[in-house]
């Protein structure tokens, strides 16, 4: 818990403490469509997708930089994805990304406008890859560090998180062959990574392994990066979504090197607040 709210702090730190309101009306913690960090269009999702079709309004103030229309081909700055796009401005070179927006008349009415917090920016439309949901897409990118920052860590919180799980963990090898360690006691010794099955509606905050009581790896979702022009998880090692996520079942909870003899494995995962679950295992190497 101690170890979770230093990395929080850490992270408020690094953007000057900024925070920021709800684009939406507030719902339940444990109700948004799609979180950050989620496998969602192939991709680590830098969004944190709302789970209304309420009116959108800007989370701070700021100044309008760019209006995407999903007919304009003029732009790449984001991508095509997010169909109608306003993009606001603000202190500590952040900036917030509002998206599957209703209509393309926006750029006449906030195009380089300065505006207040609360702001309505209209309603959600059908314009992004929603698979036909009209739900917000809501980012916010941190340009100097080059990063997408978890929304949820700058916004205030309400309700009870989701339950996280750990279920179904496996090992797997450098040459793809899995290890159930719930029936296999004894595997070979080397470089594993280690796997949970998703469970549905829910994202993890973080994943910690340890052998014998060190920690060996951590993996976090308050930031991702782009590295060599792939969205990676932010942790003792960037890792890609296709190491993350190698299918839509499975997600990777860190990598470890085994050594030969009695180990004790232990995974312990945390939800945003610090709530931890863990497991531990007694593995023999040879």
């Amino acid at each position: 818990m101690k170890k979770v709210l230093l990395n929080f702090l850490i992270l408020m730190f690094s953007v000057s403490m900024y925070s920021f309101d709800w684009p939406q009306k507030e719902i339940m913690s444990d109700s948004f469509f799609s979180y950050f960090g989620e496998y969602r269009g192939g991709i680590l999702s830098p969004s944190l997708v709302f789970s209304s079709t309420e009116e959108v309004k800007s989370a701070d103030k700021g100044r309008v930089i760019a209006v995407i229309s999903e007919h304009n081909e003029e732009t790449d700055f984001f991508e095509s994805t997010l169909g109608n796009s306003i993009i606001i401005a603000h202190p500590d070179n952040l900036l917030t990304v509002y998206s599957n927006l209703d209509g393309d008349n926006n750029e006449e009415n906030f195009n380089l406008r300065e505006i207040e917090k609360g702001t309505s920016l209209g309603y959600c439309g059908n314009s992004a890859w929603q698979e036909g949901n009209s739900l917000l897409e809501f980012q916010v990118v941190d340009t100097s560090n080059k990063t997408y920052i978890n929304p949820r860590i700058l916004m205030p919180r309400i309700g009870n998180e989701p339950i996280i799980s750990l279920k179904n963990i496996t090992l797997e090898n450098k040459k793809g062959k899995s290890f159930d360690i719930n029936v296999q006691k004894n595997i070979p010794s080397g470089i594993y990574k280690i796997y949970r099955d998703i469970s549905k509606d829910t994202m993890i905050y973080k994943s910690t392994i340890l052998i014998n009581g060190a920690s060996v790896d951590t993996i976090t979702y308050n930031t991702l990066k782009e590295n060599n022009n792939k969205l990676s998880t932010n942790g003792k090692q960037k890792y890609s979504t296709n190491i993350i996520y190698p299918n839509k079942q499975k997600q990777m909870l860190g990598e470890i090197s085994l050594p030969k003899g009695k180990n004790r494995i232990t995974i312990v995962i945390a939800d945003i607040l610090g709530k931890e679950k863990s497991l531990t295992y007694s593995i023999d190497a040879y």
